[in-house]
């Protein structure tokens, strides 16, 4: 029986090699493998669910906010209004104003510009520690100080502390020359996406002209559209700063002494009176003014970076030269942003994409309404 069983099992072999090895045909279906069995209780597989067809497309929700202020003909601010005296237009196309809150807890973040040409400046700035505390902040809010020049350092975190804010603001000292004005705030915006149910602010203090950073406008107006940020600024002339500023050291001459031209001893070609008199004949003392005319021709075109924050956002914009100014303007911002209302809508034009223009109207006579005038928009596929 046994060498029965031996001789069936070669007999086998053979033809179970030739089948493994025998080559498949082109056109010819593989073999399906053997499935394992299924043990005695183990519920069947379910059928594999198949596949839709086409690209999987995920929508969100894009809620805006939109800071409202309404003033009357004399410019005072007019509170107690109801969402239903509002009108609110998204491209031409009415709204459905979802929320109307009159006051929401404060996250501000103050980006103070510290350049070593607004040296004698900084003084006033380190004094408005209080000032920020009480006029500003209150006693919901919270604060974080930035400052900044070719470095960006956050000298407080969120606080609503007055004596950690004085702290931090009396660090204040005079760095490098360069301004990262626009760095500056995209830091700030950074640091305020996570403040959840707060009105977010930045408010800056510098002069508005950004020298050195790496983001740029455009990337940083879209940053603070999409993470609903309002920018106001206190400005620092530039003609305050030039005037104010200690001189540079001046480079070494790189010619040997003796080895440039004089009057009596070269002709006097365009060059020579050049070398002499400096930038072809204007004086070396008179290039800062080229320069600063050069900035504000090309304004008239290309705003600065604060003009365009500001607007963009609905914020404003104010200037300072004396201690009384930064104080009063200071105040203003902070009387403001407590007066505002802050409307809020989902927009049902979302298919729209590019800029979309804000439009809000008040249904009462003789009112005036400031607010942002829009946001940009990718189109959204439903």
């Amino acid at each position: 029986m046994r060498r029965r069983l031996v001789n069936a099992l070669l007999a086998a072999a053979p033809a179970a090699l030739l089948e493994a090895q025998a080559p498949v045909l082109p056109g010819t279906p593989a073999p399906k493998a053997a499935k394992p069995p299924i043990a005695p209780g183990t519920p069947a597989p379910k059928p594999a669910e198949p596949l839709a067809e086409g690209p999987v497309i995920r929508t969100t929700v894009n809620v805006v906010l939109v800071p409202t202020t309404v003033t009357d003909n004399k410019g005072n601010v007019v509170n107690g209004l109801q969402p239903q005296d509002f009108e609110l237009y998204d491209n031409g196309k009415l709204q459905q104003i979802n929320r109307d809150v009159a006051f929401l807890p404060l996250s501000m973040v103050i980006c103070i510009q510290r350049s070593a040409n607004i040296e004698a400046i900084l003084p006033k700035i380190r004094r408005m520690g209080n000032v920020i505390h009480d006029l500003l902040v209150g006693q919901d809010g919270e604060v974080a100080i930035v400052s900044f020049d070719h470095r960006i350092e956050t000298l407080q975190d969120f606080t609503n502390d007055p004596d950690l804010i004085n702290a931090a603001v009396e660090k204040l000292r005079a760095g490098g020359q360069n301004s990262r004005l626009n760095d500056s705030i995209q830091h700030a915006i950074r640091m305020l996406r996570s403040r959840r149910d707060r009105r977010r602010v930045i408010l800056l203090i510098s002069e508005t002209l950004d020298r050195s950073s790496e983001a740029r406008v455009k990337e940083v107006a879209t940053e603070l559209q999409i993470h609903n940020v309002d920018v106001y600024t206190l400005n620092i002339s530039r003609v305050i700063s030039r005037l104010t500023e200690k001189p540079q050291v001046p480079r070494p001459d790189p010619l040997p002494p003796g080895a440039r031209p004089r009057p009596g001893m070269a002709a006097g070609d365009p060059t020579t009176q050049a070398q002499m008199t400096g930038t072809f004949g204007y004086g070396a003392d008179f290039v800062p003014v080229i320069e600063e005319i050069f900035r504000a021709t090309k304004a008239i075109f290309v705003k600065n970076p604060a003009e365009v924050y500001t607007q963009f956002t609905g914020g404003r914009e104010y200037s300072f030269i004396t201690q009384a100014d930064l104080e009063e303007a200071i105040g203003k911002i902070g009387s403001e942003i407590r007066s505002q209302y802050i409307l809020s809508y989902t927009p049902n034009n979302k298919l729209e994409g590019g800029f979309h223009t804000i439009r809000v109207v008040v249904n009462r006579p003789n009112l005036k309404v400031r607010t942002r005038p829009g946001y940009w928009m990718a189109a959204v596929v439903e």
